[in-house]
């Protein structure tokens, strides 16, 4: 069952872009549900009033393609209240307690840099909110594993572990909710995922864009923090995991952490690191930097239902599609009965991430004739486009109703620290690849014998 409500919900950092780009025009979709009808505290130091933090909040309606002078625009608007303040003066805190009103129990969203968690944090005890409240923290959760668990410290001094809600909006995909789905509402696909019927994984996640002008923010970062510590195994895991146990998902975390904590540690031999030409004249990035646009990985699951079968992970920019697919490969027929040695196909279920969703089953059909030809068919369910429901708003709608499945947990978020903490900085060499292409050839090296990448097909339309 979900916890109570809240009373209130307060952003730091609330004119920035996160707030810009996703929490409001989630809020409106929170109206629109009937789940938000408290006040939205924004804190931030901008030298706004009320009205300019308003507005910038109509202004993000209308650059999500939305009408602020809707009724759920309307009503979110009204809900809003601003407190400017220096968020290292206990004053700001004490305001921001009085503009949330006498309710016990808050939801605090930290949209700022996670150097400012333990200062927030300590604001809002002092200020007398930290008792019964939750907090919503943004990725990433530290740069390697020490830093992680540093990061986690901090915040357990103010707030226990079942207080803390860490986002990473990969969860809350329409599609990724579409593998759980796939798995786990049709009896005959769940049977399959295990080490007697799959050969092998891939998770390709591509984007056809650069950098563009988080230069400054990426060359601190690069791939590997980026989108593979954090996005690409929580996917994994979400394809991979034991089933929850128990009634609901309330237990799919436990299942998860299971799952990441069995996968080894990345070495150098089983990782590819590459930076797409041109990388070093973005704004913001050293002329000598090493840091990855592309990393590829492979990883084995130490698990009984696991061992043996490769995992392979690619992520990149300036490649070729924008698109994210997972392909589990399963092994071939052990006869071949019908003399086609070798086996031309793989039967392959394939799971669409990003952009659209779809779940694509591959099978082998004869080819009309007089001969024993097979020919490749496949079974698809995809989504209309457009339908999808906003993962903010799934994130911010869970968070105000103590749900936590959607959410990373610590010993999640720690496992995957280890796991690429050997490959962090400099410990593999990068290789150049081109633009519109998949990455250096290098990365070919860490397949599984006589297998290849899987491409994912341009988006629809």
């Amino acid at each position: 069952m979900a916890a109570q409500r809240v009373d209130a919900l307060v952003i730091f950092g609330a004119t920035g872009d996160l707030a810009k780009l996703e929490t409001f025009p989630a809020l409106v979709g929170l109206v629109e549900r009937g789940v938000l009808d408290f006040p939205v505290v924004g804190v931030a130091k901008s030298g706004w009033g009320l009205e300019q933090f308003r507005d910038y909040a109509a202004a993000s309606l209308k650059l999500n393609k939305m009408d602020p002078t809707g009724p759920a625009a309307t009503k979110m608007l009204s809900l809003l209240r601003y407190v400017d303040g220096d968020l290292g003066d206990d004053a700001t805190y004490q305001a921001m307690s009085e503009a949330a009103g006498p309710g016990k129990e808050l939801l605090f969203y930290f949209e700022v840099p996670a150097f400012l968690f333990g200062r927030i944090a300590q604001g809002i005890a002092t200020a007398g909110r930290a008792g019964g409240a939750r907090v919503m923290v943004e990725k990433p959760f530290g740069e390697d594993l020490a830093s992680s668990r540093k990061l986690n410290d901090t915040l357990h001094q103010y707030f226990p572990e079942d207080a803390i809600f860490r986002v990473d909006d990969w969860l809350a995909f329409e599609p990724v909710e579409n593998v759980l789905f796939g798995r786990f509402a049709n009896a005959v696909i769940e049977p399959l995922l295990n080490r007697t019927y799959v050969e092998s994984i891939q998770i390709t996640m591509a984007e056809a864009f650069d950098v563009s002008d988080r230069g400054s923010f990426y060359d601190r970062t690069g791939a590997i923090r980026d989108v593979v510590q954090n996005h690409m195994l929580q996917v994994l895991a979400t394809v991979m995991a034991d089933p929850p146990e128990g009634q609901g998902l309330s237990n799919w975390r436990d299942s998860k952490a299971r799952l990441v904590e069995s996968l080894t540690p990345l070495t150098p031999e089983r990782t590819v690191r590459g930076q797409y030409e041109g990388y070093h004249d973005v704004k913001g990035v050293a002329r000598d930097s090493t840091v990855e646009t592309f990393v590829a990985i492979r990883l084995e699951s130490d698990s009984w239902r696991w061992a043996g079968v490769p995992v392979v992970i690619r992520a990149g920019k300036t490649m070729a599609v924008t698109a994210t697919e997972v392909t589990v490969r399963f092994r071939h027929p052990p006869r071949d009965i019908f003399g086609l040695a070798p086996l031309p196909h793989h039967n392959e279920l394939r799971f669409r991430i990003w952009p659209e969703t779809a779940v694509t089953f591959t099978l082998a059909g004869k080819k009309p004739g007089a001969d024993w030809e097979p020919q490749t068919e496949e079974l698809t369910f995809a989504q209309e486009p457009g339908s999808d429901q906003r993962p903010y708003d799934r994130l911010i709608g869970a968070a105000l109703d103590g749900e936590r499945w959607q959410f990373a947990r610590q010993d999640t978020v720690e496992a995957a620290w280890k796991i690429v903490d050997p490959i962090l900085g400099d410990a593999v060499p990068v290789h150049p690849y081109p633009r519109g292409s998949w990455g250096p050839k290098e990365a070919d090296r860490l397949l599984p014998d006589r297998d290849t990448w899987h491409d994912p097909a341009p988006p629809a339309g």
